[in-house]
């Protein structure tokens, strides 16, 4: 085997087989196919990454269609937040596609299965069966409907269709194998009755295709080469080429290219829930503002975080196509949006926990601007002016009465660096009542001042602290957002619902201080808060209210194992 095919992944190495076997590299199609009831998260972006990125390398088209056939569970909203996300995440597709626009010619091909005693309309309820089905290990019972005439199923299937009958008294059945070790082979359901309006097609239907019927055929229609899906759907498989293999023998003088399922491994995230139902539960209790909280997995949450695009497609080249489940560490999606914004992000200067230090021979009512850069692995960044005074605000942390050798930063008798500004050292401090610091007094070398060249300049001094000038200072709000489950894997307990690992400490409200050039930062700009982690601006962000959400921390906060 070459190198060349080596470095193939194995959905690649399928298609390359298919082409070498004779397949026009023109009829290569495909697609992503969300269903429309909830938000996409960071799970989809694996599928999104596969089926794009397959287009990209072979030049093909991929249609995006949403599989919308349950009306109970979907509406316009999710529509337009799945094709918002697939743009931000900088993919275009060929053509927007509905399931729904295919459900006269889904009707169609059912009526064909009947007539040819491949389908029937049974009317045993939900429960009956269930238990008629059989279990894995014993085979399931011919339901006393099975053998209804060919006339009779479609005079009961134009009945349902024309809203004659309540919902839940009859269904329509593919007529398989009710003895087969695969379970979905037993006569699955293809059609229930619903009186549900449908976000597009209003109530011009009371019956709804099943997704097992729905999306084989659906690729079918849309001459998909290759139905790329996650390992839970593989059991599935069978089925899909069942149906697809009956449509096939009506339509193929139209549609000549039947498609072929595979699968691969879904995208399983440490600390995260995955399942749109129990993300939908955290919206509807109020545990989060929204599908597009920033402590949220969705792809809208992470956007609102400060995530890029480049940090989630490059997450998702790292941790590859493969055929076998895996807990991907969320550290690794953490890393990659540092690495990104460590190159791309602009840094500033905030204080969270500020506390007031004077400078006391600093000049009464002297002001200067210091000269910034904006970000050391940017050049082309360029710089900014900073405001410096008698009076700033420190981080509380950065200040100790007494210390041991080990604490680099601001202790009393002892020298720091304020970055951008000069050297101070620390004589003395104020306290209130319950023996907190309130104010520290330094004292400042004006020879120090950062790019100058004198001699005392060069004096080496481990700590470098940040600052705001406190006269120039803006308030702002920062939220500063944890994970949202303190349980690597919250939902996998078979004795405790993932509700009980929800983190009651997931968000901190905090009054920071930001430097001002930071007056005129826009809605989901990312800066470097220096020394502090990575921050973007809010969508609740007003110019009279900064709101900064914090990203990621410098280093991973968990490493340690909190």
């Amino acid at each position: 085997m070459s190198e060349e095919k080596k470095s193939l992944n194995f959905l690649e190495q399928i298609i390359e087989e298919d082409l070498g076997n004779g397949m026009p590299k023109e009829n290569l199609r495909f697609r992503f196919p969300p269903e429309p009831n909830g938000y996409l998260h960071i799970g989809h972006t694996k599928a999104i990454g596969i089926s794009f990125g397959l287009g990209q390398k072979y030049n093909a088209p991929v249609n995006l269609r949403f599989d919308d056939t349950n009306p109970v569970k979907e509406e316009q909203e999710y529509v337009d937040a799945i094709k918002h996300d697939i743009s931000w995440l900088g993919y275009t597709w060929a053509n927007e596609c509905y399931s729904s626009d295919y459900f006269q010619q889904l009707y169609d091909w059912a009526v064909l299965l009947i007539k040819d005693e491949k389908a029937y309309v049974d009317s045993q309820s939900s429960e009956q069966m269930r238990i008629q089905k059989g279990t894995p290990t014993t085979v399931g019972t011919n339901s006393p409907f099975r053998n209804r005439s060919v006339e009779e199923n479609l005079e009961l299937f134009q009945g349902m269709k024309d809203g004659k009958f309540e919902e839940g008294a009859h269904t329509l059945r593919a007529k398989i194998d009710m003895s087969s070790p695969n379970m979905l082979l037993r006569d699955p359901l293809m059609y229930r009755i619903m009186f549900k309006a449908h976000h597009r097609t209003g109530n011009d239907w009371c019956i709804y295709p099943m997704y097992d019927w729905t999306h084989g055929e659906s690729d079918y229609i849309e001459q998909v080469s290759h139905s790329l899906c996650s390992l839970e759907f593989k059991p599935h498989r069978e089925l899909y080429n069942w149906f697809r293999d009956h449509v096939y023998a009506y339509s193929k003088s139209d549609l000549p290219n039947p498609p072929k399922q595979r699968e691969f491994s879904r995208l399983n995230l440490s600390y995260t829930i995955m399942s749109k139902r129990k993300l939908l539960k955290l919206v509807e209790e109020n545990i989060v503002s929204g599908w597009d909280d920033p402590r949220m997995p969705t792809i809208s949450g992470l956007r609102r975080r400060g995530y890029t695009p480049e940090s989630i497609k490059n997450f998702i080249e790292t941790v590859g196509v493969s055929k076998r489940e895996n807990i991907i560490d969320v550290a690794l999606l953490e890393f990659k949006i540092r690495e990104d914004l460590n190159s791309t992000a602009n840094r500033v200067m905030a204080v969270l926990d500020p506390v007031k230090v004077i400078i006391d021979n600093y000049p009464e009512g002297q002001e200067e601007l210091l000269i910034a850069e904006n970000n050391q692995e940017d050049e082309s960044a360029g710089y900014r002016e900073v405001p410096f005074s008698r009076e700033i605000y420190i981080e509380r942390e950065d200040f100790r009465e007494e210390a041991n050798k080990k604490f680099f930063r601001l202790k009393l008798g002892k020298e720091v660096r304020l970055k951008n500004a000069y050297f101070i050292t620390a004589t003395s401090c104020e306290k209130d009542e319950n023996g907190e610091v309130t104010v520290i007094h330094c004292t400042y070398d004006p020879l120090t001042k950062s790019g100058s060249d004198t001699e005392e300049s060069k004096r080496k001094v481990k700590g470098t602290l940040h600052w705001v000038s406190i006269k120039h200072a803006l308030k702002a709000e920062v939220r500063a957002y944890d994970r949202l489950f303190l349980e690597e894997a919250p939902d996998g307990h078979k004795d405790k619902d993932y509700m009980e690992f929800v983190n009651p400490n997931s968000l901190e409200i905090i009054t920071a201080f930001v430097e001002p050039s930071l007056q005129t930062a826009k809605i989901g700009e990312r800066f470097q808060f220096q020394r502090l982690g990575y921050f973007n601006v809010d969508d609740d962000s007003t110019s009279d209210n900064l709101v900064f959400n914090k990203t990621v921390g410098l280093r991973d906060s968990w490493g340690s194992g909190q």
